[in-house]
């Protein structure tokens, strides 16, 4: 079996953190990094005591917080072949954790991105401009990276080698169309696989507010342009 991590950005989970940790099935990973990105509440210490490593990034940001889990992992001298990057507030499935790694694992894969759009989605679990977003991100991709993508989901898996190839730089909201677009530049094996969607544990601190919304609407196309 190849050595797994997984990466999760967290922000003022403490009513989820524990219910996806316990959801990650223990026996296909070699460790758990938990990135605490500044929460004010128990999120830390919860994480800490599900038996994650546990890390804090004082720099705002999802995609800072990715930045430094990546950065903890080189720092290790025991191998990792894939990193799976998940959200920490229970929206996704950690159980389909199996089925993301495996075109990795057996078909050769470098990124596999789990789509929302693909699967089974409850109902409210996305807000109308998150899909309208969603829908016009990918469409950009397409006419402009010829690129065919269904979602930009933070539930994906990637070969150590290839995030390594790809150069992350993105600090906030660009961070998962930045992965996208440089793994199609870059000529990587991309697949998609369908995954399940539920409603969030808690407040999402960009759907949830108009000016969260339209920060990472902008900074998603203008990251979409930036890599022309």
């Amino acid at each position: 079996m190849p050595n797994i991590r997984v990466i999760i950005p967290v922000l003022n989970e403490q009513n989820a953190i524990a219910l996806v940790l316990q959801e990650i099935p223990k026996q296909l990973v070699q460790e758990i990094i938990v990135v605490d990105n500044g929460s004010t509440d128990d999120t830390y210490k919860r994480a800490k005591e599900m038996g994650a490593t546990v890390l804090k990034e004082t720099e705002r940001g999802y995609g800072n917080a990715c930045l430094r889990g990546i950065q903890y992992i080189r720092d290790r001298r025991n191998p990792t072949d894939i990193v799976v990057f998940l959200d920490g507030d229970h929206s996704d499935f950690p159980e389909q954790m199996t089925d993301l790694v495996k075109p990795l694992i057996e078909e050769g894969y470098d990124l596999v991105i789990g789509s929302r759009m693909l699967g089974k989605r409850e109902k409210g679990s996305l807000t109308p401009q998150q899909i309208y977003g969603n829908w016009l991100a990918t469409f950009l991709l397409k006419i402009i990276y010829k690129v065919h993508y269904s979602d930009l989901g933070p539930f994906r898996a990637i070969k150590y080698d290839a995030l390594l190839k790809i150069e992350m730089q993105d600090k906030t909201y660009g961070w998962t169309v930045e992965m996208q677009l440089k793994a199609a530049k870059q000529k990587l094996k991309i697949t998609e696989i369908p995954i399940n969607y539920r409603r969030r544990i808690g407040f999402s601190k960009i759907s949830g507010t108009l000016k969260g919304t339209l920060l990472a609407g902008y900074k998603i196309i203008y990251t979409i342009f930036k890599y022309l």
